[in-house]
């Protein structure tokens, strides 16, 4: 079994889990998150601890450590949730939330629309910050992977849509 799969989730107060069949479900103060089950792996709770089993020696083993890993981000998502912050650098380059889409502006020579999904809040402190929040880790991860895939940091000057606190090497320009 894997290691990572041996250590108990621990349900802290204010959160409670639902065991069925085929899935679990994570309520807590920000709200409710489910995973479908694996055939082979089993779910149970011990003392506010959720303990992930395998039964099936062969694929359900190496889902086993998934599905702790998964249940550790449901629990960390419903008692704090999650948040990225993206940076955008580049003259003219600016972001604003106008109703459900976050409008963009990123040197093109038309404004871009990203809608926002349901269960996804976005802010923007300032023209030049973007930031993502909600409880579902994978929903929030995607959302600013694909903000950032509109207009990725460019290797010379470094423009373009960067998370915050990310290193861009710079390329040397041409030389004469």
């Amino acid at each position: 079994m894997s290691r990572i799969a041996k250590a108990p989730v621990d349900l802290p107060s204010g959160v409670t889990a639902t065991i069925a069949a085929s899935q679990i479900t994570i309520k807590g103060a920000k709200g409710s998150l489910s995973l479908p089950l694996v055939t082979g792996v089993t779910v149970t709770e011990k003392d506010k601890k959720l303990e992930v089993k395998f039964t099936d020696p062969g694929q359900a083993r190496t889902q086993a450590g998934a599905t702790r890993a998964h249940l550790a981000n449901m629990v960390q998502g419903v008692t704090k949730g999650y948040e990225k912050k993206l940076e955008l650098v580049g003259v003219g380059f600016r972001a604003a939330v106008q109703g459900k889409s976050l409008n963009l502006t990123l040197g093109f020579s038309h404004p871009v629309n990203v809608p926002i999904p349901e269960g996804i809040s976005i802010e923007t402190p300032s023209q030049t910050e973007i930031v993502i929040k909600g409880i579902d880790v994978q929903k929030v991860g995607q959302i600013a992977a694909e903000i950032r895939d509109i207009r990725p940091p460019e290797p010379y000057k470094g423009k373009g849509v960067r998370y915050a606190n990310e290193q861009i090497s710079l390329k040397e320009g041409k030389k004469k």
